[in-house]
């Protein structure tokens, strides 16, 4: 984190300057914004804070219920999410709260007598060192809480609007403001009223009820498995000796239990199978009690007891799986002809089960990568066509983890004697751990994602796929970290400069380096993406450019490193020092990552996913890529011809 760049500041640096509409905020939601999320679950708070790093765009996101979430259904947070909360500055410390998987048991029916279970197999929750992150459980209420903070914290100094019902919109296509949204007052002295705000864009983070989504035309299409399961949050005692540990219990005498170990130490949640449902049961499994749910559990576990002392929130519910067939309001026969004004995300698209822990997750990862895009289209710095994108990046991840979860829910109800092998359940953990983790995500070739034209140039740094971080050591200071963990949610782009072999040099104007040619092109180019930053802007306001040196940090002379990599900012334009990196000698990014060491440049989107990798050299081709991305104003001066 650095500060201080403003002058010296005491107090919480983690309080960032108030600007744009942050200044002097209205405490009532105005009759005109730019942005109107509509819902504050997972998807929707994370849109709202990537979109509070922009003070120049209002946005307001308002919630039916009168406060803020007390009590959240979703705890499952994988490393991909804490991953993304270190770039909204709060991993480490969600990290000292929640409960940490590190294994899961795998329970199954005594070979000698069926009617007992016993521990059949241990595994090790990341044996592949997927992440650097760990595996958390903690309650959906908390990440909000987070969220709200640091929309607080931020420069658009942004907070929900409570006691808002969404009621219904129109895209009238007039004007400024082309969507109009009706609202109706739930709390407070104007209960019962209807309120009627005019937006650009609308967001619909509102559930898998979303009335946002009815709104629009779409429809969640999918099946169910009329397989029935109960769910509690329980305080209680018991001789079940992995209580504290993750595990999949199957019961000989019909039956199974995920127990999920939750933050504090004693809280722990049980999904209980309750059975298959009859097709004509209409909804009447979902009266089953919790003493009806407690029992079940006691004869899953038998012959362990469970002796609740405590619920703290329970539910019984069936396994959907459903999908809209677009996640924004641009019908098919409309596309190219019209950019999107309204979305939905999270649960409004796509529902599945609770036990692969995928649904929180993967509603975040849908804001982060919307976000970051309504902030681009309404500063000016990109075109409104990249809002297409949103709909086709993120509807083939939802298909993915819709078959996924459709695989691991059928055999989490599967009877022991139904497998294939003994070892069928725990051997789909271990071999799909990427998944759920939230690795496997690859974006597809578009406007944002290159063709895979240089991937051998640095093949740990898959194009589409997520930037996995890795250690350096910053030159400066000779602080060991993660390279990727300096990348916040500010908006910008990443360009990681992986230098060649030579040394950056004081007096060796001979020396030849393509670190040091491409640091001339892009700080002084036309053609360079830094030229479409904005005028009295810091230099590295859009675009963050850092370099990483082969050699050893003792060896880099900071004095030598171009300026390009040191850029002058804040009011007193002070020298950025810490974009400098060498490689660490005890885990070498170029070994690890498979990086080519004659040079390469690696374009990392906002929303941390690699977009393009180039050789040092091709400048033509790093222009070209980031033209289409380019404010209109700027795309139209490069198309013209340039004087000989």
């Amino acid at each position: 984190m650095q500060f201080h760049h403003h002058g010296y500041v005491s107090g919480d640096p983690r309080v960032q300057q108030a600007a744009g509409v942050g200044i002097n905020r209205p405490a009532q939601l105005p009759d005109e914004v730019d942005v109107l999320i509509v819902g504050t679950g997972p998807a929707g708070m994370l849109t709202a804070a990537q979109l509070s790093q922009f003070p120049g765009v209002t946005t307001r996101i308002v919630e039916r219920r009168g406060g803020r979430l007390a009590i959240g259904q979703a705890d499952g947070i994988q490393a991909r999410s804490v991953e993304t909360f270190q770039a909204f500055g709060f991993a480490e410390r969600i990290i000292a709260e929640a409960y940490r998987i590190t294994e899961m048991a795998f329970w199954k029916p005594d070979p000698t007598d069926h009617s007992r279970i016993i521990r059949g197999a241990r595994a090790v929750d990341d044996e592949m060192g997927i992440s650097e992150f760990p595996h958390l459980i903690v309650n959906q209420a908390r990440v909000l809480d987070y969220f709200a903070e640091y929309m607080a914290n931020s420069p658009a100094r942004m907070s929900p609007d409570y006691g808002f019902e969404f009621r219904s919109l129109e895209v009238t296509g007039e004007g400024d403001y082309p969507v109009t949204v009706t609202l109706l007052h739930t709390a407070g002295p104007d209960e019962g009223r209807e309120r009627v705000v005019r937006a650009k864009y609308v967001v619909g983070a509102d559930g898998a009820r979303s009335k946002v989504r009815e709104s629009i035309g779409c429809t969640l299409a999918g099946d169910q498995a009329h397989h029935a399961w109960g769910v509690m949050d329980v305080l209680a005692v018991t001789d079940f000796p992995d209580i504290r540990t993750k595990c999949a219990i199957q019961s000989g005498t019909g039956g199974s239990i995920l127990l999920i170990p939750r933050e504090g130490g004693h809280l722990f949640r049980m999904y209980v199978d309750l059975g298959e449902v009859d097709q004509n049961d209409k909804g009447a499994v979902r009266s089953t009690t919790i003493e009806q749910i407690i029992g079940h559990a006691n004869a899953i576990l038998h012959p362990y007891t469970l002796d609740v002392r405590n619920v703290a929130w329970h539910s019984v519910y069936e396994v959907a799986h459903r999908l809209t067939d677009r996640f924004d309001d641009v019908l098919p026969d409309q596309r190219g002809t019209r950019t999107p004004r309204v979305f939905i995300t999270g649960d409004a698209c796509h529902t599945h089960s609770a036990k692969a822990g995928q649904g929180m997750n993967v509603s975040m990862q849908d804001g982060f990568n919307l976000g970051w895009k309504l902030g681009h289209v309404l500063e000016g710095r990109t075109p409104a066509s990249l809002l297409s994108t949103y709909s086709a990046e993120r509807q083939v991840v939802a298909k993915n983890l819709i078959d996924f979860d459709k695989e691991w829910s059928t055999l989490m109800a599967k009877k022991p004697e139904e497998f294939d092998s003994p070892s069928e359940l725990e051997d789909f953990y271990v071999s799909t751990a990427e998944f759920p983790a939230g690795f496997m995500t690859q974006y597809a070739p578009s406007i944002l994602t290159a063709e895979p034209a240089h991937q051998d140039l640095a093949s740990g740094f898959t194009i589409g796929k997520r930037f996995k971080s890795a250690p350096v050591v910053r030159v400066c200071d000779a602080n060991p970290m993660h390279l990727g963990h300096h990348a916040t949610a500010d908006g910008r782009w990443r360009i990681y400069v992986f230098a060649d072999q030579a040394a950056p040099r004081t007096g060796q104007q001979g020396t030849a380096s393509a670190a040091a040619d491409f640091a001339e092109w892009i700080a002084n180019s036309p053609e360079s993406p830094l030229a479409a930053t904005p005028s009295g802007a810091d230099r590295d306001a859009w675009f963050d450019v850092k370099v990483i040196y082969q050699q050893d940090h003792a060896s880099i002379d900071i004095g030598a490193v171009p300026k390009a990599f040191m850029p002058q900012v804040g009011p007193f334009q002070l020298t950025d020092y810490e974009k400098v990196y060498a490689a660490d000698p005890k885990a070498d990014i170029f070994e690890l990552r498979g990086l080519d060491r004659g040079g390469v440049v690696v374009v990392v989107r906002p929303d941390q996913y690699v977009a393009n990798v180039l050789p040092l050299t091709a400048t033509a081709e790093l222009a070209a890529f980031f033209a289409p991305l380019l404010p209109d104003r700027l795309r139209q001066e490069a198309a013209l011809p340039r004087p000989a």
